[in-house]
């Protein structure tokens, strides 16, 4: 009788599974219960508590970490505006707290410094700090 009891576990870890994607931590317990499911029903309960330990420690440690490889979530990339900050540009009409023109990439940017007081001359290389609306703000 014990093997239906570790198998209602199994499924309520499996169900458990499905419902909190991403963890990859009760299907392996889930599989477990499966081998202690069978146990129990061949040699009774010692033997099914038995073999959900070591088949849970067993599936952990090897199941898991193949899992969590190959779900990896890629990183967030910045589109947009958000991907200018920190890019290097090139000053194409000089920088001040004012006014100015710079090259980011491909594209040219009106733009101003960050830190008030400072000036750019052109040609030279700075860092995008900021974009405010159309302008870049810039630093060394």
């Amino acid at each position: 009788m014990s093997w239906l009891l570790w198998a209602l576990i199994a499924g309520g870890l499996a169900i458990g599974e499905v419902l909190t994607p991403g963890a990859f931590f009760l299907g392996p317990l889930a599989l477990a219960a499966v081998a202690a499911a069978l146990a129990g029903a061949l040699a009774g309960g010692v033997a099914a508590l038995i073999t959900f330990s070591i088949a849970s420690l067993l599936s952990l440690l090897v199941l898991r970490p193949i899992a969590r490889r190959h779900i990896r979530q890629p990183a967030l990339s910045r589109t947009g505006i958000a991907a200018l900050s920190g890019r290097p540009a090139t000053v194409l009409r000089d920088v001040d707290g004012q006014d100015g023109l710079v090259r980011i990439g491909g594209e040219e940017w009106t733009a101003r410094t960050y830190l008030d007081g400072q000036v750019f001359p052109t040609g030279a290389q700075v860092h995008v700090v900021e974009i405010q609306g159309a302008t870049a703000l810039v630093a060394e």
